[in-house]
């Protein structure tokens, strides 16, 4: 077995990024891929059609509140095993779903996923840092990494649809069996494993606080998509969200090991980089979602079709991802993200002109090429910028907060845009069709304005240069 810190030979390191790359890639696009299966879902399930939106935001929840303290597991295990371990459970948690007799036992599958995905999760990052040193060697290795990540949620996309139209919806859960014993089987026998840090106790009151507070923010927006701004529930959720989340912010503050590193926070391209991958996924998860139902709700797409439909997207996406490793040492990490963040507010301010009628090449095809470009331009220069001089102690927990911004994010936003659809749609008149289009249109209204705010943040990181060195 490799020390942490020798040189892995080339064959050793291609099937290491292999298999860290292809547990980022899995638990993603899990995310999304469920996406496409929903209106089968809600029809043998029984969800109603913003109920729908949980099977989502119970994985994304549990996902995105627990990484950092999967984070401080793998600082005591070791940050390949705390993998390993995530990756295993992960899978038996999709067996479970797609073995799913009704909606609360799917829900709870989803949730024991988005726990087992937030043990494995913050391992990949953290691995990249540790295991590929500063310069040329880790700027290809996160090329590689970004275009994954970015692409993984449109990929779900296109994967759900494919197993829901040849098999059905259950497909998309059982994929995961022979993906995640691959994985594991590489990342045992090629992944270096990292030091452990003992010392300390877990954060649970931190973890807590964070997961509930957001839970029920979410559950707050939501419920207001169904039942309007009037509704107690929706305001007694609002108010638990805020006190919990100040309970959150004061313990972060005083524990010994908190999950938040605060000085993480005190590079301030590296905050504006965090706040960014906050608000790419908030705008982006809404335009996934409401572009499937219109899909096929609207204009009668198979699942196969419609998630054939995101290809270019995904496409597109890669290829972005995969062209910025040239790009960034010639525009830097500030032009070349905040040129992606115009593109992704250009597709996205084009969504909002779709209207009832409107065919998939004229309404859709742009703006989701658009939008493809865009991400694949700002994911990387944001991952540049929040590993940018990690000192390895911290790497873990940089990788942790890395994905808790985006899980969280893409729950958050999509409750909000289900909140502004759900608000838009009940006062719109027609009914049926033509108030989901309204709704839709409102939505992406709702993402244009998150786009313009990540935009915005870009545009605030201080210029620095870029290493390529070897």
């Amino acid at each position: 077995m490799l020390r942490p810190g020798s040189q892995l030979p080339r064959t050793t390191s291609l099937l290491a990024l292999a298999a860290i790359v292809g547990t980022q890639m899995m638990l993603l696009l899990d995310a999304t891929v469920v996406n496409v299966a929903l209106p089968d879902i809600g029809t043998d399930l029984g969800f109603s059609a913003t109920g729908m939106s949980w099977v989502l935001n119970t994985y994304t929840l549990a996902f995105g509140g627990l990484l950092l303290l999967g984070s401080r597991v793998g600082d005591l295990i070791g940050r390949r095993n705390a993998l390993v371990a995530g990756v295993l459970a992960f899978t038996l948690a999709s067996i479970a779903g797609g073995f799913a007799a009704n909606a609360a036992w799917l829900l709870v599958a989803r949730t024991a996923q988005g726990v087992s995905a937030a043990l494995a999760a913050p391992s990949t990052l953290a691995l990249i840092a540790t295991t590929f040193k500063e310069g040329a060697e880790r700027l290809r290795a996160l090329s590689v990494f970004s275009a994954v990540a970015g692409a993984g949620a449109s990929i779900g996309l296109i994967v759900g649809g494919v197993l829901t139209d040849l098999g059905s919806w259950r497909w998309v859960f059982f994929i995961n069996i022979p993906v995640g014993a691959a994985i594991a089987l590489l990342a045992t026998r090629y992944v270096t494993e990292t030091e452990r840090h003992r010392g300390g106790r877990f954060d649970l009151t931190g973890a807590f606080t964070g997961t509930l507070g957001t839970a029920s923010l979410v559950y707050a927006f939501i419920r207001v998509g169904e039942e309007g701004w009037s509704d107690g529930r929706a305001i007694g959720a609002f108010a638990a969200s805020v006190v919990l989340l100040v309970l959150f912010v004061v313990n972060e503050a005083r524990v010994e090991r908190p999950l938040v590193v605060l000085r993480l926070f005190a590079d301030r391209n590296r905050a504006i980089a965090y706040g960014c991958m906050l608000l790419v996924p908030a705008g982006m998860f809404g335009v996934f979602f409401f572009t499937t139902q219109y899909l096929q709700s609207v204009l009668g797409y198979d699942p196969l079709r419609t998630g054939v439909a995101f290809l270019p997207m995904a496409g597109l996406l890669f290829v972005a991802a995969r062209t910025v490793p040239r790009v960034l040492p010639r525009f830097g990490a500030r032009r070349t993200a905040a040129g992606g963040a115009l593109l992704t507010l250009a597709g996205t301010l084009w969504l909002t002109q779709l209207s009832y009628g409107d065919g998939y090449t004229a309404a859709l095809l742009g703006p989701l090429a658009l939008t493809g470009v865009g991400m694949g331009f700002t994911m990387m220069p944001l991952n540049t910028l929040i590993l940018a001089g990690i000192q390895g102690r911290d790497a873990g927990s940089a990788s942790g907060l890395l994905q808790t911004s985006q899980q969280i994010g893409g729950s958050l936003g999509l409750s909000i845009l289900v909140t502004v659809f759900g608000t838009v749609s009940r006062g719109a008149g027609g009914g049926g069709a033509h108030a989901f289009v309204d709704g839709a249109a409102a939505a992406f209204g709702g993402a244009a304005v998150i786009a313009a705010l990540a935009l915005g943040l870009v545009l605030a990181v201080r210029t620095a240069p870029v290493r390529t060195d070897r």
